[in-house]
């Protein structure tokens, strides 16, 4: 078992862009790119509904979640103010979605404002440890380093970090109760940002001699 040893469990951006390109064909892939494109927790998928899709803003709001308890998936509402959020979506993520709705359609599973978004093939409500056990199953079948499935997140949230966003916009995306916890969490990936500030620093003064 792969693990780093400087902060939580993640991928690098070329071994996430393997994963999703060797699990694009499996039905339940749209699930596994929202969670490593959006870095929300598979509970908070699985308990999404198409009307938390806000198409006209190209945002998800995240206001439940489906938790396992005494082995049955029961809907909850988030735990913490900060956990119900609203996470942006970038292109592609909403074009996946768009055709995970119409393979919907398909299958004869309703997709109005009040239906689940991720269902099984008897289109119920998606159990968030299927989302999970398919996860583990495909790391395994590509042989990958080995990471959780709350490593999706660690990843989102690492890459964008190291991408230079700021601290509070991730911690927003994440749903933390506070930026500095997100700092500490993710500290691993800032090495060298302090240089970089110093230098740009040092150009903005020397761009007024």
């Amino acid at each position: 078992r792969l693990r780093q040893r400087s902060g939580p469990e993640c991928w690098p951006a070329q071994q996430l862009s393997q994963f999703l390109a060797a699990t694009r064909h499996l039905r339940l892939h749209p699930a596994l790119h929202l969670a490593a494109f959006t870095g929300m927790r598979r509970g908070e998928v699985a308990g999404l509904r198409w009307g938390d899709w806000h198409t006209s803003t190209h945002r998800l709001s995240i206001a439940r979640s489906r938790q396992v308890v005494a082995g049955r998936s029961v809907e909850v509402a988030v735990k913490t103010r900060t956990s119900r959020r609203c996470v942006d979506l970038d292109a592609d993520t909403e074009r996946v979605l768009r055709s995970w709705r119409r393979r919907q359609e398909r299958e004869g599973h309703p997709v109005g404002t009040n239906d689940p978004i991720f269902t099984n093939a008897k289109g119920h409500p998606v159990h968030p440890e299927s989302i999970y056990q398919l996860f583990h199953r495909q790391v395994r079948r590509l042989d990958m380093p080995r990471i959780c499935f709350h490593g999706l997140r660690h990843t989102h949230a690492s890459l964008l970090v190291a991408a230079g966003t700021p601290i509070k916009v991730v911690s927003e995306r994440l749903g933390h109760a506070h930026p500095g916890f997100t700092m500490a969490t993710y500290q691993h990936v800032m090495p060298g940002m302090g240089a970089e500030a110093a230098d740009r620093f040092s150009q903005l003064l020397a761009a007024t001699r």
